[in-house]
């Protein structure tokens, strides 16, 4: 099914959403990758401000290439989700609605999901000069140091991705092999 949803995610939205189901994000979008999460998570151990409210937000694991001449951002596909596992349940704790990136996630983070009502999202590898197209700003606003690796605000129009785990504990990676296996097993 082909869903057009805002981000920042209503509760009522994320539970609405089913692996599979084709979805288009408009409005605000968050990035961290591997060293970004690793700040946040000692922010968060030091009981220090982070850098965006994660309630309800969305965090697309991506890191840039350089925007050319004229364009808001560079090519901006996803980054294996996994390298974020360990920090994905703390922050969905904390009220982190959806994660974007792409491939597995552990039994902690799907649990964590579940728990939270929340959503993990795949954009497909590969084609991140196409996603870059449905992003119409961006913007680094914590720790600029990292370079591509900063947090970054986006904006985007109709942004594709795909559900892979919905907030009742469906996967998609899973269903798929099941559903898609020649003699039905794996």
């Amino acid at each position: 099914m082909n869903r057009y949803i805002r981000v920042p995610l209503s509760d009522e939205d994320a539970s609405s959403l089913r692996a599979g189901d084709y979805v288009y994000l408009t409005g605000t979008l968050y990035t961290a990758r591997d060293a970004a999460h690793k700040r946040i998570h000692e922010a968060i151990e030091k009981g220090e401000q982070l850098p965006i409210d994660v309630k309800n937000n969305v965090v697309y694991y991506m890191g840039p290439s350089p925007a050319r001449p004229g364009k808001v951002i560079g090519s901006a596909g996803p980054t294996t989700a996994s390298r974020m596992d360990k920090y994905a349940p703390m922050l969905l704790d904390m009220g982190l609605k959806g994660m974007i990136g792409k491939g597995k996630r552990t039994q902690e983070v799907k649990d964590a999901v579940v728990r939270n009502g929340a959503v993990y999202f795949a954009a497909v590898g590969g084609a991140g000069a196409l996603l870059s197209r449905s992003i119409t700003s961006s913007e680094v606003i914590a720790y600029e140091d990292l370079g591509t690796e900063a947090v970054r605000k986006l904006e985007v129009a109709d942004f594709p991705v795909i559900v892979v785990m919905d907030s009742q504990g469906n996967n998609l990676y899973e269903t798929a092999i099941d559903k898609y296996c020649k003699n039905g097993s794996r």
